[in-house]
């Protein structure tokens, strides 16, 4: 899949993997705050490091100096960790003011990115905070009399909603008010809950359930909206058994083609068919969701399902 990145999006891309003057691909020893946010399981990972010039007398008046960043991802993760950096280098921010930096200013700094692609923004934004807390605790500073509050234990606290990246009910809820997100295609673009099986779309407790509980029920307008393609009533093939084998492989690759690889490469992933034999199809995990612990879950969720709902409902798929 060929992303639209503009062009200052291209530019510091390029210029920190070429490792140019003025980039910040790298990692600070011995940093003042350091955070990551993301999963190398799952095809993005931040780890955000600052320095600062230490106040004598009060650390709320420390000033980030030097702020570094080591990142597993594409193109616009890259992109996104660098204007964060350059954001916080060119604004001579105290840590407690570097909170004050959302993802949407990220998203300006590199005049826009697709909306599949906003996670990246979010991530920069969730490492920056962590590290802003670490940074609070070498200092002795209390965030919370600062009516700041970080909330680092609500995934290890919370119930868990999106299996595939381990995102939970408070952490999930937190995000939709923050970036005030009205619909599952927002979340899933915005924090990649969601995006793998889609299983917790529309359980019991799930996504739309957490939206109704944040934003209400929602009205009956919205029904008037259109329907992503994989909600859609699928448009069946004619059966298998009516297909030379040819045929039937090229229905399945088709099927794979246009619904179940862009949903994988969102997250740096892909699959390759191994074989095909009668009804059962064996296919290759591969880039990010090769040693993603969720595989298993997507093959059954996303693969298997597409090909049984487009193609025939006596498909199975295998992972080999």
């Amino acid at each position: 899949m060929t992303w639209n990145y503009s062009e200052k999006t291209t530019e510091l891309f390029m210029a920190a993997v070429q490792g140019k003057p003025g980039t910040h691909l790298g990692e600070i020893e011995d940093p003042d705050g350091f955070g990551e946010h993301g999963s190398i399981a799952c095809g993005d990972a931040l780890r955000f490091t600052f320095k600062v010039d230490r106040h004598e007398t009060d650390p709320l008046q420390d000033r980030i100096v030097e702020a570094r960043y080591l990142t597993f991802g594409c193109t616009s993760a890259i992109a996104a960790s660098e204007a964060l950096c350059a954001i916080i280098e060119e604004g001579d921010f105290t840590p407690v003011d570097a909170l004050k930096i959302t993802n949407n200013d990220i998203v300006k700094y590199l005049d826009g990115l697709p909306q599949a692609k906003i996670h990246c923004s979010v991530m920069g934004a969730e490492a920056l905070e962590a590290a802003v807390f670490n940074w609070a605790q070498k200092r002795g500073v209390d965030l919370a009399d600062l009516g700041i509050v970080i909330s680092r234990d609500e995934q290890e606290e919370g119930r868990l909603v999106c299996t595939c990246f381990g995102l939970t009910e408070p952490y999930i809820e937190r995000k939709i008010k923050e970036l005030e997100l009205k619909t599952i295609p927002e979340i899933t673009n915005a924090i990649k809950a969601g995006g793998a099986c889609m299983s917790c779309h529309h359980n019991p407790g799930g996504l739309q359930d957490i939206l109704n509980k944040v934003w209400g029920e929602q009205p009956t307008a919205f029904k008037d909206l259109p329907v992503l393609p994989m909600a859609r009533e699928p448009k069946r093939a004619e059966p298998p058994r009516e297909m030379s084998p040819f045929k039937f492989a090229k229905v399945v690759e088709h099927v794979l083609e246009e619904n179940v690889r862009p949903q994988l490469a969102k997250d740096g992933g892909d699959l390759e068919i191994v074989d095909i034999k009668d009804q059962v199809v064996y296919v290759s995990m591969t880039g990010a969701c090769s040693d993603c612990v969720g595989s298993t879950r997507t093959i059954k969720m996303l693969v298997e399902q597409a090909l049984k709902e487009q193609v025939d409902e006596r498909i199975r798929v295998v992972q080999v």
